[in-house]
C-alpha cells in the first residue's frame, strides 16, 4: 500500500513539474504579441529572437507570394528569365479573383509589370501567369515551390497555390514564412518593388484601364528602415505580414500571423521590429562582397588574388557585447593552378576567447598556372626590384 501511494506522488510530483515548465516556457517571452503565431529573427544569422508557437500550421493568405516572388527572382538571377519578357496571359490567369490586376486573356506583360502587380498590388493573376511562364504550368510551379520550401528547411509548409487563396491542405508557419522571407532579402533588387509606395500599370486589351498600385504594407510610410515584405489576409487566415527593416548592419524579420486586425497586425509586427533593434547588435566579420585582397599566390599569372568567406559571416550579440567578439583569418601558402572556389584559409570567429564559428576562405574566381617565361619574368623583375 505505501509503495503504491509513493508511486502516485512521485506521478503527481512529475506532472506538476512538467506543467510548471511547460507554464514557465510559455512566459519566458519578454511581452505578448496579439496574434495566432509570431516569430521574430534577424536576418544575418537566422538566429531567433521572440517567438510564439511559431511551429504551428496556419493559412498564410497573401503571405504565400514571397515562395511565389523568390522563385521569380532565382529565374531572374539565372537567366531563365528577364524583366523584358513577355508573358501571354492565359484564361485560367485572368480568372483567379481576389485581388487582381485585371488582366485579361491574350493579354501580353512583361515581366516586370507582373512582379510589380506582385509585390505592389498583391496580384493573385499575376502570381498565376508568372508561375505559368516560368514553368509551363501552376502545377509544375507549386511543386518546385514545395521543393523549394523543403531545400531552405521548411519542414510545416505544403503549397497548394501561388497566391494564398484559401484551399484545403494550403499551410505554413510563421517559423516557416521567416526562412523564405529571409531567402528572399539576399535578392537586392527585389526591395525595389518591396519598398515602391506606389506605381500604375496599363492593362486590358477589350477594357483598356490604368491600373494604379498601392502598397497593402503600410509600414512603408510609417516604419524606419522598412523593406519589406508582404501582407496577407483571407477570413480564416485572418491578417498576416511578413515584415523586414533594416539599420545600419542590422536587419531583422518579423513574422505575425491570425492577427485580429490590420491595424494590429502593423503594429505587433512594428513591436517586434523595435525589440529586435533595441537590443541586439550584427557584428560584421566578413562577406564575400568585402573578402580578403592581395593574398600571395605562386605560380599564376597574377601575383595576388582574392579570398571571399564560403558563406558570409556575421555574430549577433546582445547590444553592449560587440567587444567580445574577435576573428582571426589564417591564409594558407597557395600556388596555381586553382579553381574557383577552392579552400585557401579559414576565418575563426571568438567570442570572450571561446571559438565560436569557422568558415572557410575560398577563391573567388579560377586561378590559371602562369607560363615559365612568365614565371621567369617575375623571378627577373624580383631581383632586379622592378614592378
Amino acid at each position: 500500500m505505501k509503495k503504491r501511494l509513493l508511486c502516485l506522488a512521485l506521478v503527481i510530483i512529475t506532472i506538476m513539474s512538467y506543467n510548471i515548465n511547460i507554464a514557465s516556457a510559455q512566459t519566458a517571452q519578454p511581452f505578448n504579441i496579439n496574434a495566432k503565431s509570431a516569430v521574430l529573427i534577424d536576418w544575418s544569422t537566422g538566429e531567433v529572437l521572440y517567438e510564439k508557437n511559431i511551429h504551428e500550421q496556419l493559412p498564410p493568405a497573401s503571405v504565400t507570394k514571397i515562395m511565389t516572388m523568390l522563385l521569380a527572382m532565382e529565374a531572374l538571377d539565372s537567366g531563365k528569365i528577364t524583366l523584358a519578357d513577355k508573358v501571354v496571359v492565359s484564361e485560367r490567369a485572368s480568372r483567379m479573383g481576389g485581388t487582381q490586376l485585371y488582366i485579361e486573356p491574350g493579354e501580353i506583360k512583361t515581366v516586370e509589370e507582373l512582379m510589380k502587380g506582385i509585390a505592389i498590388r498583391s496580384a493573385n493573376d499575376a502570381c498565376v501567369a508568372m508561375a505559368e511562364f516560368i514553368s509551363g504550368s501552376e502545377e509544375i510551379f507549386v511543386q518546385r515551390m514545395n521543393e523549394r520550401a523543403k531545400e531552405l528547411g521548411m519542414v510545416n509548409t505544403n503549397f497548394v497555390n501561388t497566391n494564398g487563396l484559401p484551399a484545403d491542405g494550403h499551410v505554413t508557419t510563421a517559423y516557416d514564412i521567416a526562412l523564405m522571407s529571409r531567402e528572399l532579402l539576399k535578392h537586392k533588387d527585389v526591395t525595389v518593388w518591396l519598398t515602391t509606395w506606389m506605381d500604375s500599370v496599363d492593362v486590358g486589351v477589350k477594357k483598356q484601364s490604368t491600373q494604379q498600385l498601392v502598397n497593402t504594407n503600410k509600414l512603408l510610410r510609417t516604419y524606419q528602415g522598412i523593406n519589406g515584405i508582404k501582407t496577407g489576409f483571407t477570413q480564416e487566415a485572418m491578417h498576416c505580414l511578413s515584415a523586414s527593416a533594416t539599420r545600419g548592419n542590422n536587419t531583422f524579420i518579423s513574422v505575425v500571423l491570425g492577427a485580429p486586425s490590420s491595424e494590429l497586425r502593423f503594429g505587433e509586427a512594428a513591436k517586434l521590429l523595435d525589440y529586435g533593434f533595441a537590443n541586439f547588435n550584427t557584428v560584421e566579420i566578413l562577406t564575400k562582397e568585402t573578402g580578403i585582397a592581395d593574398v600571395p599566390i605562386q605560380k599564376a599569372k597574377v601575383q595576388t588574388i582574392k579570398g571571399i568567406p564560403a558563406e558570409d559571416v556575421y555574430v549577433l550579440v546582445k547590444k553592449g557585447q560587440e567587444e567580445s567578439i574577435d576573428k582571426e583569418i589564417i591564409i594558407n601558402k597557395v600556388s596555381a593552378p586553382l579553381k574557383k572556389g577552392a579552400v585557401i584559409g579559414e576565418v575563426i570567429v571568438r567570442q570572450d576567447g571561446k571559438e565560436i564559428n569557422r568558415v572557410n576562405i575560398i577563391t573567388e574566381d579560377a586561378v590559371e598556372r602562369a607560363s615559365v617565361f612568365t614565371v621567369l619574368n617575375k623571378m627577373f623583375k624580383g631581383m632586379t626590384g622592378r614592378k
